[in-house]
Order: structure tokens, then sequence, then C-alpha cells
């Protein structure tokens, strides 16, 4: 009869444990100065997490694209810290005028100030890209993860689903399903990414639970009489999530491309919304007269796309054994 289920019988395993056990055989033990070998304590061994940490910390790309997405953070949850204005206000003797002084960016075609359009667009952007990357990543997951855990008949399921949306091109599937959309509100374009975005994860994390639950700590734990949910979730998942977030992470910045895209071709966000998209779509027709109108909504939008590539690449080298 088998022993009852103990996680602290098997070595290594729990939350992190595959990778405190590697790290644990990488490390040299550190002894006390000026003590006899063997008697010092050991230096305790660090998690692929926290050496993950220690290199992010000392990554200069991380450093910059994180401070660029701190402040478009600040800026999206409180605008009016650096604009006061209220971006919905034109007045049409004003349209296309340059810059002036307390309207740095000039005014648009329909006299509104750009600056402050500019500033408020960031939260449009921010909140399509981070909601749609958290369902993304929470949908996508589950369906990779429970194909991989499970495979056979779910794996081939699954799979076939996913080949499915795979074959579904993004833009002409936005020009489709938003078409028909009447709402102005962000939601139906979340909802519209999520649909087609999931497929990438769904690959990712199913690859990484195949190869984490063939690990001989997830073996012990099944014969010692794990159930299937306490082995997802307190082994394979936190030896699996890396890649997924690694490339939730650079995917969120081609979120907030494909939110513009959409918009520009005018089936994504809809005025009165406040949208990058928006706008750069609205100055194309006057980028010989007034430049400006398409120069800064664009400039925003460039910089917070490769604000997000960055951070997601810095955090593959951190977390990625084989870039060691």
């Amino acid at each position: 009869m088998p022993e009852p289920y103990d996680d602290g019988a098997i070595a290594g395993t729990g939350a992190g444990g595959a990778m405190d056990l590697a790290a644990s055989e990488a490390t040299t033990l550190e002894r006390t100065p000026g003590g006899p070998q063997g008697t010092g304590p050991a230096e305790k061994p660090r998690s692929l997490w926290s050496d993950a940490w220690r290199d992010l910390r000392r990554n200069p790309v991380f450093i910059i694209s994180g401070l660029v997405i701190l402040f478009l953070v600040v800026i999206s949850l409180w605008p009016s810290l650096i604009a006061d204005g209220n971006p919905l206000q034109c007045d049409l003797a004003k349209a296309q005028e340059g810059s002036q002084p307390g309207h740095p960016f000039g005014y648009n075609g329909q006299g509104c100030d750009v600056y402050t359009r500019t500033v408020y667009g960031a939260r449009t952007s921010v909140t399509v890209g981070v909601c749609t990357t958290v369902g993304v990543a929470l949908f996508g997951s589950f369906v990779g993860g429970l194909a991989g855990f499970f495979g056979g008949g779910w794996d081939a399921l699954l799979s076939r689903v996913t080949d499915i949306f795979f074959g579904i091109p993004v833009v002409l599937g936005g020009l489709v399903f938003l078409s028909v959309v009447t709402s102005s509100t962000v939601w139906p374009v979340i909802g519209f990414m999520i649909l087609l975005g999931w497929p990438q994860i769904a690959r990712i994390a199913r690859g990484s639970v195949i190869t984490a639950k063939q690990n001989d700590y997830v073996q012990a734990a099944r014969a010692l009489g794990a159930s299937n949910s306490r082995m997802l979730l307190r082994h394979i998942t936190p030896n699996a999530v890396a890649p997924v977030i690694v490339v939730a992470t650079i995917a969120l910045g081609t979120y907030i491309a494909l939110e513009a895209t959409l918009s520009y071709l005018g089936v994504g966000l809809k005025p009165p919304t406040v949208s990058w998209g928006i706008d750069i779509s609205s100055a194309s027709q006057y980028i010989r007269n007034a430049p400006h109108m398409l120069l800064w909504p664009a400039g925003a939008l460039a910089l917070t796309v490769l604000a997000f590539i960055m951070l997601g690449d810095a955090v593959r080298d951190a977390l990625d054994p084989k870039l060691r």
C-alpha cells in the first residue's frame, strides 16, 4: 500500500523546487571566514527566479524600459499630472496650427490640443495592452496546460482547435469581426485580440508543461499519490510558467500596436475614445501641411511598443538558462 503523499518527501519539489535543485547543484557552498572546512554555515542556494531578478537589476535595458513603462502607467492612471486640458475640447479656429506657448505639440485638424490627446491616449493603449495580455496568458495557459498534462485525445483535440485559430489572419479577422461592432469602448477590441491571441501562448504552455511533467520530482509526486490538480498547481505550473511570462511580456507591445492598426483602419476604437491609432488615422491626410499632427502620437506609440519589447527581451535573457 503506497505511503500517503507528502511534499516534504520529494527532494526539490514545491514551487520552484526543480529550479532550487538545479541552483543548489551549481552553487559552491561558502564557509565562514577562518572557520575549519565543513563547519561553517552554507549559503542558501538561489532559485532561478532570484537569479533572474539579480540579473535584471544589473541590466540597463531592463532599467530603461522599466522606467519608461512606469512613466506610461503613471500618466495612464493620472494624466492630469502633466496635462491639465480636456482632450475633447477643440477650437476649429486653431485647426492645424503648430506649436504655441502652453501647447507644445500644436493642434490637430479639429483644433484639439495634440499634447493633451497624446497624453490621454496612453491610458487607452496601456489598458488594451495589459488587459489583452492578462486574458491571453490566462486562457492560453489553461488550454495549453491541459493539453500538455493529459495528452492523448485531449492534446489532439485542443491542438487542432489551436491550429484553426492560428489559420485566421489577425487583421482580416479584425476587419470582419469588429466591423459589425458599434460600441466605442475598448472591450470589443480586447475581446477580439484575446480570441485570436491565445493560441500562441497555448502552444508555448503546452510544450513547457510536457517538459516539466517528465522531471523526476513530478514522477515522485505521482508515485506518492499526488492528485492531478496538486501536481499541476504545486509542481508543474511554477516550473513551466517562465516561457509564458517571456512571450506574454513581448506580446504586450504587439497588442498595443495591433489596437492602433485596427483603429487606424477604422474598425478598432471609435471616437470619442482618445486613441493614438485614431489620431494617426485622422492626421495621415494632413501629413504634408501639418506633420506635427502625425509625429507626436506615432512617436508615442513607437516608444511604448519599443519599451515593452525591450522589457520582454530583458526578461527572456534573465529567465532562459541557455543564455547564461
